[in-house]
């Protein structure tokens, strides 16, 4: 079996607790609330991957408002490191609109990054909100995904920018070019959320943040039926430990065929790997 590639993860530095105390609550209730303040090297985040089983990390930078928490180049570091085993996800300032497309094009071009991922409820506002709309365009010219939260919120934040609809299906009718991907599963509009990936070619899931015995029976039915070309495996790392998230997708029993979609084929495709 072909290693994992996990479409949602963070650098472990250490600083998150700092820089993003929102999380501190979601860390706690994941029972990984020790690795907020503890740093891992990038060597030693590449032997986690070993040990699990996982190919390739979609590693994210974060920006909130007014302050960066990983930098674009940052990322880079990772995958100058280990250009085979880390992909670079961008992301931008979403309240300075001209910086931002001047910074996603030099991540893309310059850095080699593959997605751009905005967290809405960082923002407070949903993804069909205007400042996003000239970075789908840009998203589209430079043949890359745009990668997003929704459901609710885990951290101590509002939850609305979180549901699928209306505001993913406006955005995914608006720019039916851009390959959208959908993280955290978008629990509880889950149904709402596989709507949408069955309603409109360019929107994926992936399941970060939810352990596989957790995630919702009408998940895994549309992974096993309908909707096996439309889910990706992701972690959310270092919320959840790669080895325990692997371990659980083996017990799921899946089909070969499906299980290899999941957890490598489908992002292979959709990040253009």
């Amino acid at each position: 079996m072909k290693g994992a590639i996990d479409a949602w993860a963070q650098p472990a530095n250490g600083r998150a607790r700092q820089l993003l105390p929102e999380v501190a609550r979601l860390f706690e209730k994941s029972g990984s609330a020790h690795l907020l303040d503890q740093p891992l090297s990038i060597e030693q985040t590449v032997e986690l991957m070993d040990q699990a089983g996982v190919e390739k990390l979609m590693l994210a930078a974060w920006c909130r408002p007014e302050r960066w928490v990983f930098s674009n180049d940052e990322i880079a570091a990772y995958t100058r490191a280990y250009p085979e085993r880390f992909v670079g996800v961008a992301t931008v300032d979403l309240s300075r609109p001209m910086a931002a497309l001047a910074e996603l094009e030099r991540a893309v071009g310059e850095l080699g990054c593959k997605a751009l991922r905005i967290v809405p409820w960082l923002w407070k506002l949903p993804p069909n909100h205007r400042l996003y709309y000239p970075l789908y365009a840009k998203c589209v010219e430079l043949g890359i995904p745009f990668c997003t939260q929704v459901g609710h919120t885990g951290p101590l934040m509002p939850s609305d920018t979180g549901r699928p609809v209306p505001y993913l299906d406006e955005v995914a009718l608006d720019f039916p070019e851009l390959r959208i991907v959908a993280g955290h599963i978008g629990h509880p509009w889950t149904d709402e959320m596989i709507g949408l990936a069955w309603k409109h070619d360019n929107i994926y899931i992936d399941t970060s943040a939810y352990l596989p015995a957790y995630y919702p029976p009408q998940l895994l039915h549309f992974m096993r039926t309908y909707g096996q070309d439309k889910v990706l495996f992701g972690s959310n790392f270092p919320q959840l430990p790669f080895d325990k998230c692997m371990r659980q997708v083996q017990a799921l029993e899946l089909p070969e065929p499906v299980r290899d979609k999941f957890l490598h084929g489908n992002a292979r495709r959709v990040f253009g790997l």
